[in-house]
């Protein structure tokens, strides 16, 4: 079994950082060096998949309700525009791997991939 993630960590206490929002298998955070006015990370509570590509493939229900909350988070927090971030591998920026999602609003319409 490997070692818990910090993702479970914070899920389990053993971090501190505020959720906020979650569901029954996912929870919110805001991002610790947010890239835009709103950064909130959208997690699964299970570390099983390392990234979104594992994720769609193991459990695409799952992979629905985090885009759902993403939704939800973007409808609260900013206008309901946002963009939705999903890094994979470490080439792609991927820091932690238990698959996140990054839903990032306000201040992007000059940013443009």
């Amino acid at each position: 079994m490997s070692e818990p993630s910090i993702f479970t960590r914070i899920l389990n206490g053993e971090i501190p950082s505020e959720i906020v929002a979650q569901t029954e298998n996912a929870f919110a955070i805001r991002d610790i060096h947010p890239q835009a006015p709103v950064h909130l990370l959208v997690i699964p509570k299970t570390q099983q998949y390392r990234d979104v590509v594992e994720l769609a493939a193991g459990d695409p229900a799952l992979l629905t309700e985090l885009i759902g909350l993403a939704n939800t988070l973007a409808a609260e927090h900013a206008d309901g525009d946002f963009r939705l971030v999903f890094n994979r591998g470490a080439n792609a920026g991927q820091t932690v791997f238990h698959v996140h999602a990054h839903v990032l609003a306000g201040g992007l319409e000059e940013r443009h991939l």
